[in-house]
C-alpha cells in the first residue's frame, strides 16, 4: 500500500521527536518604567534558578578568565547602551539579585549563538506561513523559554518566544501586519562576542534582536519591516526572514554588519513559494554534513503548496535533522491570522531513529 506524503511525515514525527510543552506567558506592558517591565518573570521563574542558569549560559559562552577580566568593562559600557534597554538590563539585574556585568554579557551571550532553521511558505490561496526552529547548545534554556506578550495601553503591540533574563526577541509577530525571525548567519568564534560589543556599544549598532523588537514595534507593515531589517546597522551577520499578511509578501534578509548582502523573496508565480533558510547563504551549499536545508525542501516538496498550512509547516519541523538534538523551540505563526501563533518547547529535542 502506498502512503501519502503527510501521512509519511506523521510517522517520522511520531519516531523522531520526545515530549513537546507550551512555554509560559508572559505579559510586559511598555508603558511602565524600563527597569520594571520586566518583573512578571518572577511570577513565572524561580530567581536562584534564573541565576544559576544565567551562570551556565555565560560560562559555557564566555572563557572564564574573560569573564573576569572584562567585567568591569562591560560596566563601564553600560551607559553607552540605549533605552529602552539599558533600563531593561538594569532592572533585571535588579529583579534577580545579579550582577550587572553579568546580565549585559549573558543578553550579549546570546548574540553569536543561535543555530536556527526557518521557513516561508504560501498557500494555493495566498495564505502565508511561517515557522522556525531555533537551536541553541544550552539544554538549560528549554526551561527558559517564554511567550511574551508586549503590551500598550493593555493592548497586545507585538508578540514573541525569548528566554527568561534576555531582552531581546529571535522570533516575534506584529499582529496582522508581519511576522520575523532571525537565524544566526555562519559561525563566529568567542572572540568574536567581543567585536559585536564594540560594534554595539562604540559604533552605536543595534544587536540583531533588539533590531527585531524594534521593528515588530515601530514598523508599520511588510514592506516597512523588509527596508528596517535590510538598512539599519547591527553588530553581527545574521538572516532575517519576514512574511507578510499578502500573497507575495515573504523574504530572506541576507545581513552584513552595514546593510544587505541580499534579498531572496517569495516568488509564488516562478514556483518559489517557500523559502527555507538554515545558517548559510541560500546560493551556497551547506556544509556536507549538515542535511537541513534538503531535508526541509523534500519535506515541503513532498507535502505540495496545495498541503501547505500550519500544522504541515510545523510537520516539516519536526523532522530530523531539521529538528535536532539542540532544538529548543518550535514557533509556528502567520500574521494575517495572529491568534494561531505557538510555540512548543522540545523538552528533548530531536533525535535521528535510524
Amino acid at each position: 500500500m502506498m502512503l501519502s506524503p503527510l501521512i509519511l511525515l506523521s510517522l517520522t514525527l511520531s519516531c523522531c521527536c520526545g515530549r513537546n510543552l507550551p512555554p509560559p506567558v508572559v505579559n510586559i506592558s511598555l508603558d511602565d518604567n524600563p527597569e520594571m517591565r520586566w518583573a512578571p518573570l518572577l511570577k513565572v521563574y524561580d530567581i536562584d534558578y534564573l541565576k544559576k542558569a544565567a551562570a551556565e549560559v555565560i560560562d559555557t559562552t564566555v572563557p572564564k578568565w574573560v569573564h573576569q577580566a572584562f567585567a568591569p568593562v562591560v560596566v563601564a559600557l553600560e551607559k553607552y547602551i540605549p533605552q529602552p534597554y539599558a533600563g531593561e538590563i538594569r532592572g533585571m539585574a535588579s529583579h534577580l539579585g545579579a550582577r550587572l556585568s553579568d546580565i549585559i554579557m549573558l543578553n550579549f551571550a546570546y548574540e553569536i549563538s543561535a543555530f536556527c532553521t526557518s521557513i516561508i511558505a504560501q498557500d494555493t490561496n495566498g495564505h502565508v506561513y511561517h515557522g522556525r526552529n531555533l537551536d541553541y547548545p544550552h539544554d538549560v534554556l528549554r526551561n527558559l523559554t517564554v511567550n511574551v506578550n508586549f503590551l500598550k495601553n493593555g493592548e497586545v503591540v507585538y508578540c514573541g518566544t525569548s528566554f527568561a533574563g534576555y531582552v531581546g526577541l529571535w522570533t516575534g509577530q506584529s499582529p496582522n501586519k508581519f511576522t520575523i525571525s532571525g537565524d544566526q548567519r555562519g559561525k563566529e568564534h568567542w572572540w568574536e562576542w567581543w567585536k559585536n560589543v564594540v560594534s554595539a556599544f562604540l559604533l552605536r549598532r543595534s544587536p540583531v534582536s533588539w533590531l527585531v523588537r524594534e521593528t515588530l514595534e515601530g514598523a508599520e507593515n511588510f514592506q516597512d519591516a523588509v527596508m528596517r531589517l535590510s538598512k539599519i546597522p547591527i553588530i553581527t551577520g545574521v538572516y532575517y526572514i519576514v512574511a507578510g499578511v499578502r500573497a507575495g509578501e515573504g523574504a530572506v534578509i541576507t545581513r552584513d554588519r552595514k546593510g544587505p548582502a541580499d534579498i531572496w523573496p517569495l516568488e509564488p508565480l516562478d514556483g518559489g513559494w517557500y523559502r527555507v533558510e538554515t545558517n548559510f547563504d541560500h546560493w551556497l551549499p551547506p556544509p556536507a554534513r549538515d542535511h537541513r536545508r534538503d531535508t526541509a525542501n523534500k519535506a515541503l516538496n513532498a507535502t505540495g503548496q496545495a498541503h501547505i498550512n500550519i500544522d504541515s509547516l510545523y510537520q516539516v519541523l519536526s523532522l530530523y535533522p531539521v529538528c535536532n538534538r539542540i532544538t529548543v523551540y518550535t514557533t509556528i505563526m502567520s500574521a494575517a491570522t495572529p491568534e494561531k501563533y505557538k510555540t512548543v518547547v522540545r523538552t528533548q529535542g530531536c533525535h535521528n531513529t535510524d
